[in-house]
C-alpha cells in the first residue's frame, strides 16, 4: 500500500513558478514509476508528466515540454513536478499517482490533489 500527500499548489501569476511535491509512505514507492495528472471542474483529468522509479526517465504531454519538469528524490520518497511559465490554462487541480503497473497504463495509487491557480 503507498499513500501520496500533495503539496505546493497555490495562486500564482502567470508567468511565474511553482514546485509541486508529492510525499509517498510505503516500502515500495521507490520500486514504482510515477506520474503527475491534472484535471479541471467538468473536464477529464489528463496525464502531465511520468518518471521512470530510477528517475532516468520521463515523458511530458506537448503542452507540458519546456515549461515543467517532473524529478523525484527516492532518498525523500517524494516526486517533484517544477512548473514554470504559468498560463492560466494551468489552472487545475494536480494529481501525483503510481503503482506496480505503470508500465501499462495502470496507477494504482493516488494523492488527494492541490490547486494550482494562475492568475491573468
Amino acid at each position: 500500500q503507498v499513500q501520496l500527500v500533495e503539496s505546493g499548489g497555490g495562486l500564482v501569476q502567470a508567468g511565474g513558478s511553482l514546485r509541486l511535491s508529492c510525499a509517498a509512505s510505503g516500502r515500495t514507492f521507490s520500486n514504482y514509476d510515477a506520474g503527475w495528472f491534472r484535471q479541471v471542474p467538468g473536464k477529464e483529468r489528463e496525464f502531465v508528466a511520468d518518471i521512470s522509479w530510477s528517475g532516468f526517465s520521463s515523458s511530458y504531454v506537448d503542452f507540458a515540454k519546456g515549461r515543467f519538469t517532473i524529478s523525484r528524490d527516492n532518498a525523500k520518497d517524494t516526486v517533484y513536478l517544477q512548473m514554470n511559465s504559468l498560463k492560466p490554462e494551468d489552472t487545475a487541480v494536480y494529481y501525483c499517482a503510481t503503482g506496480p503497473h505503470v508500465f501499462r497504463g495502470e496507477y494504482t495509487y493516488w494523492g488527494q490533489g492541490t490547486q494550482v491557480t494562475v492568475s491573468s
